[in-house]
């Protein structure tokens, strides 16, 4: 039997009276991260049984609109790469990319 490995990602939000975020924290030991801030967070999980992508969302209560929305392009441009990763669909990938250039243009923010 081969050894298996356990890896462990913990995610730490800490909420104001009325269960708004203010501080979220993480840590990937394996990554070298340890109790690192954030201010959002997005985490997508594929629940096999019901064929459906379960997710949670969170942003603190001081995360600026400017950085969300660079947030956002930078996250969609990641999930592009990811389906190609996964996929090697070359075209749809390229059409992903696309809309990132439209999104980046229409909220005009600077790619990075």
């Amino acid at each position: 039997m081969a050894n298996t490995m356990t890896s462990k990602i913990e995610l730490n939000v800490e909420l104001d009276e009325n269960r708004v975020p203010e501080k979220l924290h993480w840590t990937a030991q394996d990554g070298g991260i340890t109790n690192e801030e954030a201010k959002a967070m997005m985490l997508a999980v594929w629940d096999a049984k019901t064929q459906e992508t379960l997710r949670i969302d969170l942003w603190t209560k001081d995360m600026p609109v400017d950085e969300m929305k660079v947030f956002f392009h930078q996250t969609l441009v990641a999930m592009s790469d990811t389906f190609n990763r996964a996929t090697q669909d070359e075209k749809m990938t390229a059409t992903m990319k696309d809309f990132c250039d439209y999104f980046a243009e229409k909220l005009e923010i600077n790619k990075k």
